[in-house]
C-alpha cells in the first residue's frame, strides 16, 4: 500500500491509502516520453545536423515501451538513425540507444549526451 499523506494529521487526504498494483498499473498505462531536457539535447543535435545539410526531416514516437526519435534525409524514406528510450534497460545496458537504418545498435548508454556524441564529427588528418 501506498500513503499519500505526508503525515500531517490535519491534512484531508492524509489517510487514504492506494494499493501498490493500483499504482503500476497506472504507471503502465501511460507510454514512455522524452523529458524535456532529454529532447532538448536531442534537438541540439539535430539542429546541427540540418544546418550540416545531412537530415531535413524528424519523427517522434511515444510507444508503450519505448521512446523513438528518428531522423530523415528525406521524409519519404526510412529512418538514418533513430534514438532511442527504453526504460526497461536503464539498470542493464542503458536506457538510451542511437540505432542505424539496418537496425544495428551504433551507440548504447546510461547518459543520454554520451550516447548522442556518437553524432560528433571527429577531425581527422589527411595526407596527400
Amino acid at each position: 500500500m501506498v500513503d499519500r499523506g505526508s503525515g500531517a494529521e490535519d491534512r484531508e487526504d492524509s489517510g487514504i491509502l492506494i494499493p501498490l498494483h493500483e499504482v503500476r498499473r497506472a504507471r503502465l498505462d501511460l507510454p514512455v516520453t522524452f523529458e524535456r531536457r532529454e529532447l532538448d539535447a536531442i534537438l541540439r543535435v539535430y539542429g546541427r545536423m540540418v544546418a550540416a545539410g545531412e537530415w531535413r526531416d524528424y519523427a517522434i514516437d511515444h510507444l508503450k515501451d519505448r521512446a523513438v526519435f528518428s531522423v530523415f534525409r528525406r521524409s519519404s524514406e526510412v529512418p538514418l538513425f533513430q534514438v532511442v528510450k527504453i526504460p526497461k534497460l536503464a539498470r542493464k545496458q542503458g536506457a538510451y540507444c542511437v540505432v542505424a537504418a539496418s537496425g544495428a545498435i551504433m551507440k548504447r548508454g546510461h547518459e543520454l549526451a554520451r550516447v548522442l556524441s556518437f553524432f560528433d564529427k571527429t577531425l581527422k588528418l589527411v595526407r596527400a
